[in-house]
Order: C-alpha cells, then sequence, then structure tokens
C-alpha cells in the first residue's frame, strides 16, 4: 500500500511537484478553498511523473508497449518518410496516453539504437490520425540482433509541450528500459515488420509488460 501510494518519480517530475508545492502554499495563505485546489493539482502533477518498476518478459521474439495508455489505431502504412523508409510496408500500433496515464517511454525489445530524428510541428489532438504526420514528434529507430527494425515515435499533443528522448545514437538498449517520456498527454507509434499482433483496438496497454505482438 505504502508504494502505491508514494511511488518513485521520474528526473523530469520534481521541478513540476516543487513549484506546484509553491503554488499551493502561496494559495493556502491567499484562501483554504484555493489551498485545496492546490494541493488537488500538486496529487496529480506527483502521480502524472510517476516512474513504477515494470517487468518485461526479456524475450526478443515478443515485443512489449512503448506505453501506457489506449491502442487506438492499428494500421498497415508505409514507414517514416522522415527515416527513408516510405518504401516500406509496417503494421503501425498507436497508443493514446491521457493525463492520468503513467507517461514514462520504455522499448519494446533488446537492441541497437540506430537513429534519433526529432521533427518540430503542430501540437493538434492526439488521438487524430493526422496528429503522426503533423504534431511534434521524435523518432526512434531501433535494430535487434536478428536485423529486425522497429521505430518508435513519440507524439506531443494538444497539451503536451515537451518531448524527452533519454538514449542516444548508437546506444544499447534491453527490453523494458526507460528511454524518455511526454509531458502532458500525448501518443506514441510503434512501427514494426514480420511480427504477429497479440493487441486489438481499444485495449488498454502498461509500457513495458503488455505484449503487443510476437515475432513470425
Amino acid at each position: 500500500m505504502f508504494k502505491f501510494v508514494f511511488q518513485k518519480l521520474h528526473a523530469e517530475g520534481y521541478r513540476f511537484v516543487a513549484i506546484a508545492a509553491v503554488i499551493t502554499f502561496i494559495l493556502l495563505l491567499i484562501n483554504n478553498y484555493l489551498g485545496l485546489i492546490g494541493i488537488l493539482i500538486t496529487i496529480w502533477v506527483y502521480y502524472f511523473f510517476r516512474d513504477p518498476d515494470r517487468f518485461p518478459i526479456k524475450d526478443e521474439n515478443y515485443l512489449v508497449s512503448p506505453a501506457d495508455g489506449k491502442i487506438t489505431q492499428i494500421v498497415e502504412t508505409n514507414g517514416p518518410n522522415e527515416l527513408g523508409l516510405e518504401g516500406k510496408k509496417y503494421t503501425r500500433v498507436s497508443i493514446f496516453m491521457d493525463v492520468l496515464c503513467c507517461h514514462v517511454n520504455r522499448v519494446p525489445y533488446t537492441g541497437k539504437v540506430e537513429k534519433i530524428f526529432y521533427k518540430p510541428g503542430k501540437y493538434i489532438n492526439a488521438t487524430l490520425d493526422k496528429s503522426s504526420e503533423e504534431n511534434e514528434r521524435n523518432y526512434v529507430q531501433l535494430k535487434n540482433s536478428n536485423g529486425s527494425e522497429i521505430v518508435i515515435v513519440q507524439i506531443a499533443g494538444m497539451i503536451a509541450r515537451r518531448i524527452v528522448c533519454d538514449v542516444k545514437e548508437g546506444g544499447a538498449i534491453n527490453q523494458g528500459d526507460r528511454f524518455g517520456m511526454i509531458r502532458f498527454g500525448s501518443r506514441v507509434d510503434l512501427y514494426f515488420q514480420n511480427y504477429k499482433l497479440l493487441v486489438k483496438n481499444g485495449q488498454n496497454t502498461v509500457a513495458g509488460e503488455t505484449l503487443l505482438a510476437k515475432k513470425e
């Protein structure tokens, strides 16, 4: 129970929790009602930046979810133009993270970071399909020991204004590792080939644990 209430905080969250706490203190000096609102907001900020431990399957034959949230779209589409993959067909799974989700993103499989590409853009509703092409986004292209490539795309939403990516090109990463987060409410797309889907549209996911696909 203690661990559920007092969860580990992501490094990005300390500053925001401190700011919310200071504002709450000032509001309490002005009015108890305003102070109560400030306390609730501070609690929400704390839980937004929570960073719980996750327990991946640790099997390269599976792709685990890169994000907590709900699957809003599964389509067969061309790869991202920004990475020169427009001539290849991929399955794309889109996961929407609302403001109540844990926003720490995790690696779907063990491998190496081949390329990272950041693209500025708009901040339209991340549930819309066109957000994959128009919103601010960050591409992370990975390759595993079997030579299979996947692409994770962190996409900003209407409220989100900052994409955080903590990995670097050429770096080795393990399935379930944290690689970044998005503030506040956003979407993650996962592109892959030669894996069989294990999920369906509308399903909720847990980053680092939910099995999205299995190697064919």
